[in-house]
């Protein structure tokens, strides 16, 4: 998890929301690490998990990543919750709870469907501390 806030302090550090993802394989070598670049590449899906994802799949040259497990600091949006999904993910760790706009405990719970084709074991609250803080002074800063 600490390279994962890793990545979500150097999105901060770019003006993304700070948000940071690690994929790591069966092995424990990381496969991908990523942060949110969405104003950066103008591209409203570049979400830290998505982007980890992509580039996950790019060094295994497989499109699932069986096996493998994601920690993100915060709760994965449904959008990323249904590319966990049919990433094939095996387990994701993640730090802050998103309430508003969480997909996995909170919201739409992308995994608790019937028609989900596969859901991850999920383990929440992973730097919940840390991931809340770093999130917390980014739009303090924002807002004034």
């Amino acid at each position: 998890m600490e390279l994962a806030l890793q990545e979500a302090q150097a999105a901060a550090a770019r003006g993304e929301v700070p948000v940071g993802a690690v994929i790591v394989a069966p092995d424990r070598s990381v496969l991908a690490r990523a942060g949110n670049r969405t104003i950066e590449l103008s591209d409203p899906t570049a979400h830290a998990e998505i982007l980890a994802i992509r580039d996950a799949c790019s060094a295994t040259g497989a499109q699932r990543l069986e096996g493998c497990d994601l920690y993100v600091t915060l709760e994965p949006c449904p959008m990323c919750a249904g590319a966990i999904s049919f990433a094939r993910i095996r387990r994701l760790y993640f730090g802050a709870e998103d309430r508003k706009g969480g997909g996995v405990e909170h919201g739409a719970r992308v995994f608790s469907h019937d028609t989900c084709h596969h859901a991850p074991d999920v383990y929440g609250g992973m730097s919940e501390r840390a991931s809340a803080e770093l999130l917390q002074a980014f739009f303090k800063t924002k807002r004034g």
